[in-house]
């Protein structure tokens, strides 16, 4: 098996604003797995706000190529036991892991639905996200969207916006991305119309002791995505957030992702595929977990204007899967 690597910039159609900080690209570090012929691929992006940096990464990768080159052809599972041997960072295992599911289905000749045996009763829709601005632009770019489901970043609590949104008529999420306090937490779950909102994402910045003061059982339905990655124990978050977004380069991966499937399902709750701002490589491998979730957020590939592959597609919110063979991945 042979391994290579590249560092792409993704350019944003446009200014992307989140409670972290606005940007116009992102930089992704791409994962080719090759053997006979076949190839797969992995992505991860660089988030400065979970404290990724590429470089790191690569000069990792030069450090372990002798030993993922060694390795014979085997089912992911095992080539995941040996990822873990390596303490790889999260982000890092994820796109290897997910590069090998691709080069593993294509030596198969099979799907990844084909060898997980994951049937397609009903695929829910995907969401577009809407950034931070000015609740009337907004609206507006709700309004002029083809896309059914939306979900709207916020840096801020801010009352008059949420009437606003709950009065437009559309399926809408919230994304406060920690910027909520406690109070307006609990203002929110204690107001019926909370629950009109899909759900509302990561309220408080993450951590026990913010979201300890959540509570499960009322209006809102809270999604944890920050406060659920790799070391997450589900029994610590099942009082106080009624939904996950599971994002592969959080999770570690395709294999942990459907194990972490299995776990939430044993403790009632709902599950969301999440995605970073990244190429079709990263979104086509989250698709194929979608016919095992209840939301889809897996737009990424949508936000940027120089998309490198070719493979799983999301066309105003319906998740297109590819029909090949592997995650479906080919680059451009």
């Amino acid at each position: 098996m042979q391994i290579t690597w590249q560092i792409v910039r993704l350019q944003l159609k446009e200014t992307f604003s989140i409670s972290y900080g606005s940007y116009s690209f992102r930089e992704a570090l791409i994962v080719s797995l090759s053997k006979n012929g076949k190839t797969g691929y992995g992505e991860c992006t660089a988030i400065d706000y979970y404290g990724i940096n590429l470089s790191d990464f690569t000069q990792k990768l030069a450090e372990i190529q002798a030993l993922i080159e060694k390795q014979s052809i085997n089912h992911p599972s095992e080539f995941y036991a040996f990822l873990e041997s390596l303490q790889l960072h999260y982000f890092l295992r994820s796109a290897l892991d997910c590069a090998y599911w691709d080069l593993f289905g294509k030596l198969e000749n099979k799907s990844f639905l084909e060898l997980n045996s994951i049937e397609i009763k009903q695929l829910p829709e995907s969401s577009i996200t809407i950034s931070v601005a000015p609740i009337e632009e907004q609206l507006q770019k709700i309004a002029k969207s083809d896309w059914n489901k939306f979900k709207v970043k916020w840096n801020h609590y801010d009352e008059k916006a949420l009437d606003l949104l709950l009065n437009c008529k559309k399926e809408i999420a919230l994304d406060a991305n920690g910027s909520f306090s406690i109070s307006e937490c609990q203002q929110l779950e204690e107001n019926p119309a909370s629950a009109q909102f899909t759900y509302i994402e990561q309220p408080m910045k993450i951590g026990i002791s913010n979201y300890s003061h959540l509570n499960a059982n009322k209006f809102a339905n809270w999604m944890a995505d920050e406060d659920c990655q790799e070391q997450t124990k589900l029994s610590d978050l099942k009082s106080h957030y009624k939904t996950i977004n599971i994002k592969l380069v959080k999770t570690g991966g395709l294999t942990p992702a459907l194990e972490l499937i299995k776990e939430a399902r044993a403790n009632d709750f709902k599950i969301m595929i999440g995605c970073m701002t990244e190429s079709t490589v990263g979104i086509s491998a989250g698709s194929v977990l979608v016919p095992l979730v209840d939301y889809v957020d897996l737009d990424g590939a949508n936000l940027i204007a120089n998309d490198i592959a070719f493979g799983s597609t999301i066309e105003k919110g319906k998740v297109l899967l590819s029909e090949k063979v592997g995650l479906g991945i080919s680059l451009k």
